[in-house]
């Protein structure tokens, strides 16, 4: 069984930001077609008050992850041209976590 490596980005926004989070997540959601290794990604809204929301991608392995990372498709995707950012971030701060599935049921 190949195993997928995950990444997930936890996005802190400001309480009345949530939505404008999803709308580029949406506007942006085939950019990623094509990218090497990339198998998908989720944005998962909080449901419990949190203004914490998390997206969840999955990549073949973590040279692949590491490669779009690397990219200057990364850095359009995130609003960075040139080195300069061109859109203010909705985003307060955010954390990356890396994981591996363990056991699928």
């Amino acid at each position: 069984m190949s195993t997928s490596v995950i990444k997930i980005n936890a996005i802190t926004v400001p309480e009345d930001s949530g939505d404008q989070l999803g709308q580029r997540f949406a506007a942006h959601q085939d950019s990623m077609a094509g990218t090497a290794g990339f198998q998908g990604f989720e944005l998962l809204q909080p449901t419990d008050g949190r203004n914490q929301w998390l997206v969840v991608t999955r990549w073949d392995s973590e040279e692949d992850y590491q490669n779009w990372r690397d990219s200057q498709d990364f850095k359009t995707s995130h609003g960075e041209h040139d080195g300069e950012p061109k859109r203010k971030p909705v985003g307060m701060s955010s954390e990356l976590w890396s994981y591996q599935v363990a056991v699928t049921g």
